[in-house]
């Protein structure tokens, strides 16, 4: 025989993980874009070490070459002997739906100018 107890529990794991699930699939959300929005600066960083030793030896520089997102912005500067680049882009997927804006700046040798 079932005591009144258990009987008013029926469906309450259900519910419970009803309304825990959506909390478990933003945190995965964040977590995964957090990771993507790092991999996309890795690769935005080292697109600008590229662009300012190319600038550098004087060659020009295609930021679709180096398979950048077509939104890429370019900023090109001289200081002191060197040539800088700073390359900004929309962060992609859940980061960017939240307005992330990645930037990398890298400097180099202006090749004896």
């Amino acid at each position: 025989m079932r005591s009144p107890s258990a009987a008013d529990d029926a469906g309450s794991a259900a519910a419970e993980f009803a309304v825990a699930l959506p909390a478990v699939v933003l945190v995965l959300a964040v977590c995964l874009g957090a990771v993507g929005a790092g991999s996309q600066q890795l690769r935005l960083q080292d697109a600008a070490a590229v662009a300012a030793r190319a600038l550098g030896r004087g060659a020009p520089f295609d930021a679709a070459a180096v398979g950048l997102d077509p939104g890429t912005t370019t900023e090109r500067w001289t200081d002191a002997g060197l040539v800088c680049v700073r390359l900004t882009a929309a962060a992609r997927g859940p980061a960017g739906i939240a307005g992330l804006r990645l930037s990398a700046a890298s400097c180099a040798a202006d090749a004896g100018r």
